[in-house]
This record gives C-alpha cells, sequence and structure tokens, in this order.
C-alpha cells in the first residue's frame, strides 16, 4: 500500500512517523540497486534531503510547522528549476547550464509548505514525447510485469516510476499533452493535469507556451489535490466528495476509443458499469468539435513552433547531443508560417467555443487516459512504431491540453492486473468540481 500525502500528514502530527523516517524511507528505495531509481533518477539529494527532514522534524517538536505537511518527501521533475541545481529536462544539451540562481514559483511554494526534495526525476528528453523513454538516462520500468520491461509513459516518467514505487509520496510533472496523466495511467497510480493558467510556468523548461501545464502524481486523488493547491497558491483542503448518484458523466462517441486493446476495453467497460451500478448517469454523446481538432492540426500544432522557438540556437550549438527522436519533432516547427500559427489560434478558439456549450449539461467527460496497456520497450525499437504508439497514447489526454481544461487520471483496473487508467475531463477553471467528482469516483471504484 502505498503511502498518501494525507496519511502522512496525519502520521506525522501523531509523532507515528518523523520527517527523517520518512526521508530514510524513500532513500533506501531509491539506492535498492534490484528497484528502478538508478533509472528513475537524474539526481538524488540525499543529504540535502536528511538536513531538511530534520529541520522539520525540529520545527514541528517547536509547534512551528509550517503546513501539516511540512517533513513529506517529494520528487521533481527534472524541468523545475531548484536553486544551485541545474535543470537539464533530461537532456545532455544542458549538462553544462547555470545552476538555477533562484526556486520557480512552484518550487517555492511546496517548500515553504515545507516538502522535502529527494531528487530530479529521469523524463523524456525536453518532455517531447509520452513514452517516457530516455537514451541518456535509461528509461525506468513501469512497475506492472517489469520482468517484460514495459515503458513508464511520459513525459514525467521517472515521476510516476518514483510514486509507484514508494520513492517519493508524491512528484511534480509537467503535462503539455498527456505527461503526467500517461505515465500515471501506465504506473496506475493518479496524475493531474490543471487548468493550465492557475499554476505559474516561471522557472521551468518549456516545451509549448500554449499548452504547458504543471501538476502532481501521486497515490491518490487528495494527494493530487493538495499539491495542485500548494502550486496554485491556494489553500489546501481535502476535496469534498460529492454523491455518485446522479452524477452525470459523457462518454464522448468521437476517437476516444478508437484503437482500444482487449485489456484497456474490458477495464473501461466495467469500470463504467460499477459507477452506473452505484447510480451514476453514464451517457454516449457525440462532440462532433472533436472531430475538428486533427483538421485544425494539420499544418503544424502548437508545439512544434513553439519548442524550435525555445530550442533554436541550443539547437545550432549542441544538436547532436539531442535525442533524434526529439530533435526530429522540434526541427519541423520551423516551417510553420505565421498565418498557419494565427489561423491554429483561431480554430482552437472556435473549438472551445463549441465544446464548452456541448459539454455544460455534463458533470466531466469520461473516456480511458490510454486506448493501450503500457508496451514493451523492445517494441518501440523501429521508428515508425515508435511514433505510431506515441501518437496513441497522447491522442485522448492531449484533448484536454487543446480545449484548455482540468482533467485527472485514476486507475481503474482490478489489484494486480495491468494498470489502466480512467479520465475525467472537466470545464476549465472548474478543477475543485472536478477533484470532487474524481474523489467519489475513485471511492467507487474502491468498493
Amino acid at each position: 500500500m502505498l503511502r498518501t500525502v494525507q496519511g502522512c500528514a496525519e502520521d506525522l502530527a501523531t509523532g507515528a512517523v518523523t520527517s527523517r523516517s520518512l526521508v530514510e524511507e524513500c532513500l533506501a528505495k531509491i539506492a535498492d540497486p534490484a528497484g528502478e531509481g538508478a533509472r528513475a533518477f537524474i539526481s538524488v539529494s540525499g543529504e540535502a534531503a536528511r538536513a531538511s527532514a530534520d529541520a522539520q522534524d525540529a520545527l514541528r517538536r517547536a509547534g512551528r510547522a509550517a503546513s501539516p505537511y511540512a517533513g513529506i518527501p517529494i520528487a521533481v521533475k527534472d524541468l523545475y528549476d531548484v536553486a544551485g541545481e541545474r535543470s537539464m529536462a533530461g537532456s545532455r544539451a544542458l549538462a553544462d547550464a547555470t545552476p538555477a540562481q533562484a526556486h520557480a514559483p512552484t518550487i517555492a511554494r511546496m517548500l515553504a509548505a515545507g516538502f522535502v526534495p529527494v531528487g530530479r526525476t529521469n523524463m523524456t528528453e525536453f518532455a517531447y514525447s509520452g513514452i517516457g523513454a530516455n537514451p541518456h538516462y535509461g528509461t525506468p520500468l513501469s512497475p506492472w510485469d517489469r520482468s517484460s520491461a514495459r515503458i513508464p509513459g511520459g513525459s514525467s516518467s521517472g515521476s510516476a516510476v518514483a510514486v509507484a514505487d514508494g520513492m517519493a509520496v508524491v512528484a511534480l510533472g509537467s503535462d503539455t499533452g498527456g505527461s503526467c496523466r500517461i505515465p500515471a495511467a501506465l504506473c496506475g497510480i493518479v496524475g493531474y493535469k490543471p487548468t493550465a493558467s492557475r499554476v505559474p510556468l516561471g522557472g521551468v523548461v518549456p516545451l509549448s507556451a500554449s499548452l504547458d501545464s504543471l501538476g502532481p502524481l501521486g497515490a491518490s486523488v487528495s494527494c493530487c489535490a493538495i499539491v495542485d493547491a500548494i502550486l496554485a497558491g491556494e489553500e489546501p483542503v481535502l476535496p469534498v466528495s460529492r454523491p455518485l448518484a446522479g452524477l452525470r458523466l459523457a462518454i464522448p462517441r468521437e476517437i476516444m476509443r478508437d484503437g482500444m486493446d482487449a485489456t484497456v476495453t474490458a477495464t473501461f467497460e466495467r469500470a463504467v458499469a460499477t459507477l452506473k451500478a452505484q447510480g451514476a448517469l453514464i451517457v454516449e454523446v457525440s462532440f462532433q468539435p472533436l472531430l475538428d481538432i486533427g483538421p485544425a492540426m494539420s499544418r503544424g500544432g502548437f508545439t512544434g513552433p513553439e519548442s524550435f522557438d525555445w530550442h533554436r540556437d541550443l539547437l545550432a550549438r549542441k544538436g547532436d547531443l539531442y535525442d533524434p527522436r526529439v530533435r526530429s519533432r522540434i526541427e519541423p516547427g520551423a516551417d510553420m508560417t505565421a498565418a498557419d500559427y494565427v489561423a491554429l489560434s483561431a480554430a482552437r478558439r472556435r473549438i472551445i467555443a463549441a465544446m464548452d456549450a456541448l459539454t455544460a449539461p455534463y458533470d466531466a467527460l469520461l473516456m480511458p487516459t490510454c486506448p493501450i496497456v503500457a508496451p514493451r520497450i523492445a517494441e518501440l525499437a523501429e521508428d515508425a512504431e515508435y511514433f505510431r504508439l506515441n501518437a496513441l497514447l497522447l491522442r485522448n489526454p492531449s484533448t484536454g491540453n487543446f480545449l484548455d481544461r482540468c482533467s485527472i487520471s485514476l486507475p481503474c483496473n482490478a489489484p494486480g492486473a495491468a494498470p489502466v487508467g480512467l479520465m475525467l475531463m472537466g470545464e476549465t477553471s472548474g478543477d475543485k468540481a472536478l477533484f470532487a467528482i474524481a474523489a467519489c469516483i475513485e471511492a467507487a471504484l474502491a468498493r
């Protein structure tokens, strides 16, 4: 059983655990040669974490704990600025970058609440893939069927594996097209994408300014709700689970269930049946604007040109150090015209307005996070298959980024079975409402 943020807070309050004991537990799992620590983490902050844990324990004994969560170990994706550390974004091209002079606002908020970073987690280079593979630092394995060496999902691969293996209680990720929710789904945990504007992007290596968002990965919905609130500068509270009976959920007829494998199909249908049996009102609905997203992106999406703008100088100097599969996706961004970009932005506004009107009668949209279970790493040897599977994994969750909505993935598989994510998509700025819905669905699936 994985530790949760709220569970740790309660144990710290009663003295059942100390921050030092929690940190030592995580560091031991990271260092275990039989585990995934060496691939899940790019760097480990053992000495600093122990010192921070001791400081948090002393403050708690003095009645001066910064928050109920002070002393809880957290892992940080390798694109957040932490003062004195290099933000390499999983790349060799930034290995000699100047260490950050200041914390990213999100890191500053987590530290102010007393969380203890144990290390920087591995990721797809520059966050540019939903697979989670990294040729520079290794690819951490999904916890499921580990002997078969399956992908963890990306780009927040190390963050997901760190939580799933108990190497951190919670982890920070980023989500431009599903990078919190895909690895959460393939690793059997919870991943959250907030409404992008709620959480400041400063001090984080960008991928796409139009689509980037920063979110948590954790063992439960409440873990993500607590950390999301802190990242957004809000007072963290446990989500109040709303009644499942009468909850109105819509499953899109278009796109979202195309290409589902047998395991995901059976698991998703069982989850839907479970929710219906407990009173949820679930209907299949046609949302035609979803079919307009592909044509709108046909001349290139936001990510290519926006990433190229950030990378152009670095590519000119150190392009040979990039993962070729990442470089091959960034460089075409140079070819998108200003007119194409303006047309895409206008199409996005139209599609968002159309979807907002159509989804208004429903509390949330419901769909599988990914249509397939985690593929074996060996299946990705050829570029054609790598890019096919990458597009398939990104397809469903990236819709939430395009529509600028909050979205969450929670596991819906039976214990020990292949991890399958159930994705909920709320309204823009409807984050608190979505957490309440996710909490009741999490409880219903547990029953």
